[in-house]
């Protein structure tokens, strides 16, 4: 009888394993979809983006509110993750600053569209928004300080004024195609790195 339970408790945990990748193929495929095509993009193209039925997106996530909260947690966490794997790979502290600062300003283009969506329910949104920074400021903090540590920065930068910064150049850039909030924040984080003589 226990063995029996033991197998069927292992057969389980592959499925599992299946729902999670499946539940981030459909995230990273909604979040791609929302940053061309909006937060009200057919529920269908999300489907197609990631290759599933309909059926499986509404079993995952119910409504558009769900999915919509899914995926900006989703990229959050993509984001915080990040920093640590980009300081261990990267040529230098500043190099992983401006790679990481990249994928922060790919979230912030897809969460000005996922803010207004989640605007009626302000409470909501505002718990979002302080998971959003207890995730992220330390995150950037880590990275600054090794950049600073390097002496390839000033060490005088608060992460909250950088990333409120870089959210500022992102304003807009999800609906204006003449707007390349990448190419300017490419130059702030350019801008930080001191000269050579001054390291």
């Amino acid at each position: 009888m226990d063995d029996g339970d033991g197998g069927a408790r292992q057969a389980a945990r592959p499925k599992r394993a299946d729902a999670r990748r499946n539940e981030k193929t459909l995230l990273d495929a909604a979040a791609a979809v929302f940053v061309t095509s909006g937060v009200e993009a057919p529920v269908r193209d999300i489907a197609a983006k990631a290759g599933v039925g309909m059926g499986t997106i509404y079993r995952h996530f119910p409504t558009r509110a769900d999915l919509i909260i899914a995926v900006y947690q989703h990229q959050v966490e993509a984001c915080a993750e990040a920093g640590t794997e980009l300081l261990a790979s990267s040529a230098s502290a500043h190099a992983a600053l401006g790679r990481w600062i990249d994928l922060f300003v790919d979230f912030l283009v897809t969460k000005h569209g996922l803010a207004a969506a989640l605007q009626s329910d302000e409470t909501g949104f505002e718990s979002l928004h302080a998971y959003f920074l207890d995730r992220l400021v330390p995150v950037c903090t880590r990275l600054l300080e090794a950049a600073a540590a390097a002496g390839e920065i000033h060490s005088d930068l608060r992460a909250f004024e950088l990333m409120r910064g870089v959210g500022n150049l992102c304003i807009g850039a999800e609906s204006n195609p003449d707007y390349d909030a990448r190419r300017l924040v490419g130059l702030l984080i350019a801008g930080l790195r001191l000269p050579r003589e001054a390291r």
